[in-house]
């Protein structure tokens, strides 16, 4: 099967914005257009993420408004809904389409609102958030997202001997990450002493190990391999992996170790022929610090144990070993839910380029992407390469 190319790609800047829902996705959309050189008219699909619109916005029908918006009425369009791997799924789908001949250009793309620009205070966001938990056995709890990754984070303490210095360092890596990313939520860097004086937020997290509630839209223009060569700079999609684990924390068998990632990770090496030790660079969900860790070792960047570690050896830096989350990750960058997806191809694709800017890393020829919804039960994990 032909591969999938990235031509065009796109973001606003992730934080708090005033904007209504269509017009911060717009933002994105046209920004994507002008990036791949091309109009409205000339796109054969729109596959979108939204998760959470229908509790934030009052607005479950938001395909057509959006395409009309970008000038794009008439095509067929698909919503996603994935928790927080919601546009990773349609850029998966996005791919399998123009791969096997359905399309051959498609707008791929995801926003959300999270702020209390919606009208919506932290509580009750966070109440939103945790409806992409096990409904009868852990709503009724009362766990939240901080509660299910500070779980798995401190079985992987238990198991691994992981500390919160090596929490804090994937803080500070990744806050200083993104003070060089001027689409990024938060610019301020940080120090392990700070990251370590912050208050508690679910043991062993502070506030400096948990990502924000931000507003923000991303996009990518999806083509056909044969119609890649058309376009200034494609980026290959080589290989995508998508996987799922059973929800209930108490039934995982080593949560851990999140399984979905591990198998996605294994779909995308497989087709895209290569290995975890062949990617130069990666973007990972790091909804908190201890979520980077455990991604970094199911991706196979990293051995068993080895996340913490890595963070406080500088190995996952941007000058280390295996950069990860050269964006500032959800830590800095922000978690706009339906947007993040994207997102993390939008970074993909301008490190291949070449186009990142004062982050910019030296040299890289591939990367890979690791996107995780729930209870780490939904995991999309993608690998992209520069075009030779």
């Amino acid at each position: 099967m032909a591969r999938a190319a990235v031509v065009g790609a796109g973001m606003t800047k992730f934080g708090v914005h005033d904007t209504p829902l269509q017009e911060l996705f717009g933002q994105a959309a046209l920004d994507t257009f002008d990036d791949a050189g091309i109009t409205p008219d000339e796109v054969d699909a729109f596959y979108f993420g939204n998760a959470m619109g229908g509790q934030t916005e009052n607005d479950t029908h938001l395909g057509p408004k959006l395409a009309s918006h970008v000038g794009m009425a008439g095509v067929p369009v698909q919503r996603f809904e994935d928790a927080c791997a919601t546009s990773s799924n349609a850029f998966k789908n996005a791919v399998e389409a123009v791969e096997a001949g359905v399309h051959d250009v498609v707008l791929v793309g995801g926003v959300e609102r999270c702020t209390p620009e919606t009208g919506k205070d932290t509580p009750e966001m966070t109440r939103i958030f945790a409806s992409a938990s096990h409904r009868q056995y852990e709503q009724p709890a009362g766990l939240t997202f901080p509660g299910v990754f500070a779980l798995f984070t401190k079985r992987h303490m238990h198991e691994h001997g992981t500390t919160e210095e090596h929490l804090a360092n994937v803080a500070v890596k990744n806050h200083g990450n993104g003070s060089l990313n001027p689409n990024a939520h938060f610019g301020k860097q940080t120090t392990v002493e700070e990251a370590l004086d912050g208050p508690k937020i679910a043991d062993p997290f502070r506030l400096m190990d948990c990502c924000p509630f931000s507003d923000g839209a991303s996009a990518v223009v999806v083509v056909s391999d044969d119609y890649a060569d058309s376009f200034d700079a494609p980026v290959d999609v080589s290989g995508i992996g998508h996987a799922t684990d059973v929800v209930p924390i108490g039934d995982k068998d080593r949560p851990h170790v999140t399984q979905a990632a591990r198998d996605a990770a294994a779909q995308a090496y497989e087709q895209a022929d290569t290995t975890a030790d062949a990617m130069d660079f990666a973007e990972v969900h790091d909804c908190f610090t201890g979520a980077e860790i455990l991604a970094s070792e199911a991706l196979g960047l990293v051995g068993e144990g080895e996340g913490g570690p890595a963070a406080a050896d500088g190995r996952t830096a941007r000058d280390g070993e295996i950069p990860i989350n050269p964006s500032g990750g959800l830590k800095a960058k922000g978690h706009p839910i339906g947007a993040t997806g994207t997102a993390q191809i939008v970074e993909l694709a301008e490190h291949l380029r070449g186009t990142a800017g004062e982050r910019q890393l030296d040299g890289v020829e591939r990367g890979v992407a690791h996107n995780l919804g729930g209870d780490a039960a939904t995991t999309v994990v993608t690998v992209m390469e520069a075009r030779e």
